[in-house]
């Protein structure tokens, strides 16, 4: 491999000759033990039966709280409306890196590699576009990709519904309307990013994206069949196995920061393929940049924040060391012994 579009073999070389002369191109890739996340059935929540209703409701907030992640089914996303924003998306990668970069697509959002990496392990092997919600209708983002702006639109619209309806369960679970995300979360910070993962064939070592929490309430994730995703449960790294009929669900920062730690951001990240490419879609539902996020309960784990106060924090410790600290800057003196799941 010599060359690589986006130039992802470039970039990296640069670090690993300056950083890691160690790094193990003949290495195997390690076998990580695949699990099922919890597989949720959302027709439950509309059941008749109260039991089932309850039921429903249980799966929901106890994945939360013990796996961080989860998978549902009956999310109301129909497989023809994946299919056409699949086909959209890799027509969109698929145009050369030069256009991509300077042609200001979607807002002008595309990114690629990790332009603060300081060393190898700090590196992604991928590209993507952070679109948010606000100019997923704007036609002037879209140039010559017409067709692409009306299956974003009914996908964003979609992928919204699905992720307030579970923030209303999650907060209603600890004894608070279903009104809290609704005024809280803003279409102005939430945003959907489309990911493309290039194969990596130089080692197993080089991870598509780093290991990292979500800093939101809440993520959905639509993805391929190729699989990568892999997430920290019982202090080891596990595999998540695709389901081709499943969304997968995640808690953010900010939910575990609200519910004072009952439900859990854990670390996930996602490990590159040596022959095959990859495609996801996420959405990330995100408060308005005032917002204050402060406990659900007194006394709390964590101090109030803001949502703005949160971000520039983290986009600070990641200019400094290369890596998110995330929560743990926000404790209550004296209260990290309280704290399970993504931090260390």
């Amino acid at each position: 491999m010599t060359n690589s579009d986006p130039p992802l073999l470039n970039h990296y070389g640069a670090i690993f000759s300056s950083h890691s002369p160690q790094l193990d191109v003949t290495k195997n890739r390690l076998v990580i033990e695949e699990c099922q996340l919890p597989l949720i059935d959302l027709s439950g929540l509309s059941n008749h039966d109260e039991t089932v209703r309850r039921a429903c409701v249980a799966a929901i907030c106890g994945a939360s709280s013990e796996w961080g992640f989860f998978q549902v089914l009956n999310h109301g996303i129909s497989p023809q409306l994946v299919e056409k924003m699949r086909s959209e998306q890799v027509k969109l990668f698929k145009i050369p890196f030069e256009r991509k970069a300077s042609c200001g697509l979607l807002n002008n959002s595309y990114r690629w590699g990790s332009p603060r990496s300081t060393c190898p392990k700090q590196f992604s092997w991928s590209e993507a576009f952070h679109i948010p919600l606000t100019k997923v209708s704007d036609e002037a983002c879209y140039g010559e990709f017409i067709s692409l702006r009306a299956v974003m639109i009914e996908f964003a619209a979609a992928m919204s519904k699905l992720a307030g309806f579970l923030g209303s369960v999650l907060t209603a679970n600890l004894g608070h309307g279903k009104e809290v995300i609704k005024n809280l979360c803003d279409e102005g910070t939430c945003f959907l990013r489309l990911n493309h993962y290039a194969a990596c064939p130089i080692s197993p070592e080089i991870l598509g994206l780093v290991r990292h929490t979500d800093s939101d309430f809440l993520t959905i994730l639509c993805q391929d069949q190729v699989g990568g995703l892999q997430l920290m449960k019982d202090s080891k790294w596990v595999t998540v196995k695709p389901n081709r009929d499943a969304l997968i669900v995640n808690i953010g920062d900010l939910f575990q920061a609200w519910s004072s730690g009952v439900y859990k951001s854990v670390e996930h990240k996602v490990v590159t393929n040596a022959k095959m490419e990859r495609y996801s879609i996420a959405y990330f539902l995100c408060p308005s940049y005032d917002s204050s996020i402060g406990s659900f309960k007194e006394p709390s784990i964590y101090r109030k924040f803001t949502f703005r106060e949160y971000r520039d924090q983290v986009q600070e410790d990641v200019r400094k060391t290369g890596y998110k600290v995330g929560l743990p800057r926000f404790l209550v003196s004296g209260r990290g012994d309280l704290i399970t799941g993504s931090m260390e």
